[in-house]
This record gives C-alpha cells, structure tokens and sequence, in this order.
C-alpha cells in the first residue's frame, strides 16, 4: 500500500500530539489524492478490500461516523457498526472484553468513540488492531481537527502564518485541543475566545492568545472556528442564559458585515443556530461548513489509508 517514504510515525491515531508536522502534511497530500477519487464519476478505489474495521461509538455520533463510513466504504474496506446503547455495554459488559469480542471476528482496525479521556490510549495497549480515536470525552478529536486544517489550507493555500480564533465553549472541547496542537505544529497562530468560565486555566501553556471580547478575537484572526455550546458535558451552569451568551458571542451577520476584511467562518458542527452562529452567517459566502463536511470524508480515508499501510 503506502510505500516506506510515506508512512505515518503513529500505528495508531490517537492524537494530533502524537502526530510531527510531516505526519500531518503526508495525510493532506494523501487527502488530495482521494479528495479526485471522490470527485469522480466512480468515487471508489480498492485500496482498503481486503481490511475489516469496526466502528465502536459509545457516544451518538451523526457527521463523524456517517464520514468514517462512507470512508471505509470508498477505499472497499468491510465494515462493522456498532452502537454501545443496543448492545451488551448496557448490560454490564467492559470495553476490553466488547472489543476483544469484535476482534475476534478478526478485524483489523477499530474507529472509537468514548465519554472517557484516554480510552483509545487504553485500547491500543491491550489490543492487537489499530485504534482511530474518533473523539475521547473533552480530550481529543484527531481527524476533526485534522479536516479543519486541511479546509484552511485548501482556502488559503497554506496554514503557516494564518492566524486562527476558536470562539464559544472552549473548557468542554475535544475540538479545540486538538485543532490547537494541529495548527500550531503547521505555522499558525492560535486565539481562544469565550467566557472566563469557558476557558480552561491551562490554556495559556499551550502558547495560545486568550481573549474574552468577541470584536478584538474578530478582527484580529483570519479563520473564525465557532464551537457548540456542550450543554450536555456541563454538569454546572457556566453563564446566565443562551439567549446572554448569544448576544455576547454569537456570531450574526451584522458583525461580520462590519468587520474592516473578510474573514472565513468554520464551525465543526452540530451547529446550533442562533446561538453561537445565526443561519445567515452558517449559509454565508465567508463560511466553509459545508466544505468541512466534504473533506472529513477525503481526510479519514488519507488517515485510514495510510494506517493500513502499515501492516
């Protein structure tokens, strides 16, 4: 498959920082490369056919699985879907023996999604197959952030020296670590913007601006990435209202008509509009969304691809 000057210095994708720049530069290349497959009459290639992955999501997942389905489907790959809420996890069974219950039907590749912070770390030292972190708690989401660099630089043609604000709830965001750590090992410059009580103490060792005015994060950055509100990993309220947080650092179309440049607007989705992003701004000519949507297909099969490789 991949030949020995083009494989990653991970067997697993657990992280962007275990990922150098070369690793994430190997991936867009390889993205591109599949980004014509996808765009051809026949958008499928055999690369994958004689590979069997299991998709193991113990949280709903709806872009991300559907993107790393149709991944695997496209490079040929045989596939298994599992969803740990019809399964026997809500019956009492460990991760370790579902997953060693999966391999045995001898697959090769494991794509998970788990509430817990490390749980593809703890796989990948008990288990034979590779591990694809698809998101683990508020820790890391390795191909979310990889897709956002890769759209950056299909824009702008480069990241280096780009300067990037990630705006709304920082403290809960598996996103923002990740894109943090993948923008700053390719140039860019990294913003934090979002309530005191959204933005973790720790954030300034990452060597990262932090701001709390919506305007100044604005009008300083080239790229605004606008996270979701996780309303469902706050166990305490962190603002007054939705409707306080919205008029504080919800994006309309007013603010970005009076910006003094254009800026490009990315959000990793599930939107929430009308909270951090309005529909006029979602739908707008200066947003990549939906471009985002179309290169995490291409970017999963790259990472995919180029994993298999090394077997």
């Amino acid at each position: 498959m991949a030949d020995q000057n083009q494989i990653l210095s991970t067997r697993h994708l657990l992280g962007i920082k275990d990922l150098n720049e070369k690793d994430i530069q190997l991936i867009f290349e390889t993205a591109d490369t599949f980004k014509d497959v996808l765009n051809r009459p026949i958008k499928k290639v055999p690369s994958l056919r004689d590979i069997t992955i299991a998709n193991i999501f113990f949280e709903n997942s709806t872009r991300t699985r559907l993107s790393f389905e149709l991944a695997q489907k496209r490079l040929s790959a045989d596939t298994i879907n599992f969803a740990a809420s019809s399964s026997s996890v809500s019956k009492g069974e460990t991760l370790i023996d579902t997953v060693n219950n999966i391999l045995a039907m001898k697959v090769d590749m494991v794509v998970m999604r788990h509430p817990y912070p490390g749980a593809g770390i703890f796989l990948s030292k008990r288990v034979k197959a590779q591990i694809v972190n698809a998101g683990d708690g508020a820790h890391e989401h390795p191909t979310q952030a990889l897709l956002d660099a890769f759209s950056i630089r299909e824009k702008y043609g480069d990241v280096a020296g780009k300067k990037v604000a990630i705006i709304g709830d920082i403290l809960h965001s598996r996103v923002a670590l990740s894109n943090i750590l993948c923008l700053q090992k390719l140039g860019a410059e990294v913003m934090v913007c979002g309530p005191t009580t959204l933005i973790p103490k720790y954030i300034k060792t990452l060597g990262v601006k932090v701001e709390f005015d919506l305007m100044k994060a604005l009008n300083w950055c080239d790229v605004a990435n606008m996270l979701r509100i996780q309303l469902e990993r706050q166990d305490i309220k962190y603002f007054p209202s939705l409707r306080e947080y919205s008029m504080l650092y919800g994006l309309n179309k007013n603010i970005l008509d009076s910006l003094d440049k254009e800026i490009t607007v990315m959000h990793p989705g599930p939107i929430n509009r009308g909270v951090e992003i309005t529909s006029d701004v979602a739908d707008s000519k200066q947003s990549i969304i939906l471009d985002q949507v179309e290169n995490g297909v291409a970017v999963r099969m790259a990472v995919l691809y180029l994993l298999a490789g090394q077997k």
